[in-house]
């Protein structure tokens, strides 16, 4: 048995690797002809796009080895059926299930190196191959924001702004609310704009409603410029959230989602991605299982039919990932749900193609 596994994990480990370094050229091209023009128009020299490429090679690592170890692994079957050599194996009392066992210990093995070859070197590269691209070709982020509501740290304060100017550094139509100690009601402020000048907020054509314990109603203080003191949070708590929980580690992301959500930002995307971390991490462990099905379908043109297969099926994979993914983010799917739609499937897929498979 040990001669058997041998021979055909030499054959399973050379073509894996050899696919793999295939699948990730074609990432890497993929990625160079959609920004090609941008590079051309901002006159990038060589450098700097074999820069860029350098450091986008782990991510491309990661996204290489599900197909890579979908067409190794059905190659490998395909080339022992095509050959009549598996007749020799079954036919020796070594059941299909315990000839595949190593190439699906192989590919949980890999789910879970790549959950953290991810947290360790891939997030840390694609930040900065995001920052070098940016840089490049001088793309603007605007942290500018429209109809923002947040609360401070100490839940004592509420902002609702109508639009939010990062580059100024100024609020518009303000409407601000500060609670008591029991999280009742204590001054409502309204104001037509903000300027931050450095330590707080300063209002121009404010009204102050506050209200006295002691006594019933509220007193309206107006004022045409006030020098709100007690209002001192940054304006970073207004910027349109630009961050991506891909490029966060798996607790970051957590922290960040759960500060999202204390403030009552919109954090279902955020979620979504989150849990689509595992479930892609996942991946590799899928994919064995649906080779392992298919690696018999075709006596003719192995490489080929298995190259095509594998192709075919990982862009079917990544296609409903995305389209679940963002289904999920606009509330027509729970992002559980959404992160984990395709590898559900196609877990079932890959049971029942090795359940199928001929033996």
């Amino acid at each position: 048995m040990k001669t058997i596994y041998g021979m055909i994990l030499g054959t399973f480990i050379l073509v894996f690797l050899v696919s793999v370094l295939f699948f990730v050229l074609v990432v890497q091209l993929l990625d160079l002809f959609t920004n090609l023009w941008r590079f051309l128009a901002h006159e990038t020299g060589l450098k700097e796009i074999l820069t860029i490429a350098f450091y986008y090679l782990p991510k491309c690592l990661s996204y290489a080895i599900p197909p890579g170890l979908l067409f190794s692994a059905a190659f490998t079957l395909g080339i022992l059926y095509k050959n009549n050599e598996l007749i020799a194996i079954l036919g020796s009392g070594i059941s299909l299930y315990r000839l595949v066992l190593p190439f699906v210990l192989f590919g949980a093995l890999l789910s879970v190196f790549g959950f953290f070859f991810e947290q360790h070197l891939v997030i840390d590269s694609f930040i900065r191959k995001n920052e070098m691209f940016r840089e490049v070709v001088r793309q603007e982020i605007s942290y500018s924001n429209t109809n923002v509501t947040v609360i401070s740290e100490d839940t004592s304060t509420i902002y609702q702004v109508d639009y939010y100017n990062d580059k100024k550094q100024t609020i518009t139509d303000v409407m601000i609310l500060l609670r008591a100690a029991g999280g009742e009601f204590a001054v409502r402020i309204d104001a037509d704009w903000g300027e931050w000048n450095g330590s707080y907020w300063v209002l121009h054509n404010s009204r102050k409603y506050s209200r006295d314990p002691g006594e019933e109603g509220v007193a309206l203080e107006q004022s045409g410029l006030y020098e709100a003191k007690e209002l001192s949070e940054s304006p970073q708590i207004f910027r349109k959230t630009t961050r991506d929980v891909e490029e966060m580690k798996s607790g970051e992301a957590r922290l960040w989602i759960d500060k999202l959500r204390k403030a009552g930002l919109p954090y279902r995307g955020a979620l979504t991605e989150y849990y689509n971390k595992y479930f892609f991490a996942a991946s590799p462990f899928i994919v064995v299982l649906i080779a392992t099905g298919m690696g018999g379908r075709f006596k003719r043109n192995v490489l080929l039919m298995n190259l095509l297969t594998a192709l075919v099926i990982s862009v079917v994979y990544y296609v409903l990932q995305m389209v679940s993914v963002i289904l999920a983010k606009n509330g027509l799917l729970p992002p559980l749900a959404g992160a984990g739609f395709s590898f559900v499937l196609f877990l079932a897929i890959g049971t029942l193609a090795l359940r199928t498979a001929r033996t």
